[in-house]
């Protein structure tokens, strides 16, 4: 993973304030035009622009995530209010973090689950490229869109 690049800093402040403030997020990988999704709990890292989770190497998921990068997902609230409709659609690089960046995601994914520290796997991103918030408390159908310069991104 590169250091933080200055498109970074432009995505919208409630689109970080939504990633941080919820949980879990559903990953979709696809691999020989056969997709799946797995459901994880996750931390979001404004410094890296990256979605952090704990999964085992072995994980159908993992497997295919290292085989085509280019995955995609959602995240929903937490709780969810019927009228007040909230959720992230995004798209994004899967990759295993090495050396400084993963001592930087450590510190933020055991910052939020700290009980995570005793269970087994490791931890993975999704370096975000593209992002949607649909956020009705703006307005009915209001939608906040950010993308990065991936040429990496299929």
């Amino acid at each position: 993973m590169t250091e933080p690049e200055a498109a970074i800093t432009a995505i919208d402040k409630r689109i970080v304030t939504f990633l941080q403030s919820q949980t879990v997020l559903t990953l979709a990988v696809s691999k020989d035009n056969s997709p799946y999704c797995a459901t994880c709990f996750y931390a979001y890292s404004l410094e890296h622009n990256a979605l952090i989770f704990k999964s085992s190497g072995e994980t159908r998921h993992v497997v295919i995530g290292l085989e085509n990068h280019s995955v995609a997902g959602s995240v929903l609230p937490d709780k969810l209010i019927t009228g007040k409709v909230k959720g992230i659609q995004f798209s994004g690089l899967f990759e295993k973090p090495e050396g400084t960046v993963l001592s930087d995601l450590q510190k933020v994914y055991y910052r939020k689950y700290p009980f995570a520290m005793a269970m087994s796997g490791d931890l993975w991103i999704v370096r975000l490229g593209w992002v949607k918030f649909t956020d009705n408390t703006l307005g009915f159908g209001t939608k906040l869109t950010w993308s990065a310069n991936m040429p990496d991104l299929k």
